[in-house]
């Protein structure tokens, strides 16, 4: 996706956010690989099979925000706040999770594989069907975290 048009989307979706104008953001099978989107704000975005490998995410906000199917392997999510989002079978093999805030979220049937979870709250998170091989989560919040069937 060409910058100009993500910088539009992204200002209609303040605007959406604050309801005055503007339209939620809809990324759903967006091209972001590699895009910078340090502190952007896409609570309740639809970015559904988006490619967002090895994109920049740091203290992101998606809250609740539709990640299902989504491609983020290798995307660094350091401190993002991903409370309630749907990353239903979403791709996060590799993605760097320090940090971030998963309460609540649907990460059921989600590809976890090598992903650094430290320090990461999956406080009440759907970890159904997840695979979590040789990820790391030392210090994670796994409190009422569901891990049914859960690859570890």
């Amino acid at each position: 996706m060409e910058q100009d048009v993500l910088q539009k989307v992204l200002k209609d979706h303040a605007l959406w956010l604050k309801n005055d104008g503007g339209e939620r953001a809809n990324l759903r099978r967006a091209d972001l690989r590699g895009a910078d989107l340090r502190g952007a704000d896409l609570r309740y975005a639809n970015l559904r099979y988006a490619n967002l490998r090895r994109a920049d995410l740091r203290r992101a906000n998606f809250r609740c925000a539709n990640l299902a199917d989504a491609d983020l392997i290798d995307a660094n999510l350091v401190s993002a706040n991903l409370i309630g989002a749907n990353l239903h079978y979403a791709d996060l093999a590799g993605a760097n999770l320090r940090h971030a805030d998963l309460n609540h979220a649907d990460l059921t049937g989600a590809d976890l594989r090598c992903a650094d979870l430290t320090g990461a709250d999956l406080t009440d998170a759907d970890l159904t069907d997840a695979d979590l091989t040789d990820a790391d989560l030392t210090g994670a919040d796994l409190t009422g975290a569901d891990v049914r069937w859960c690859v570890r």
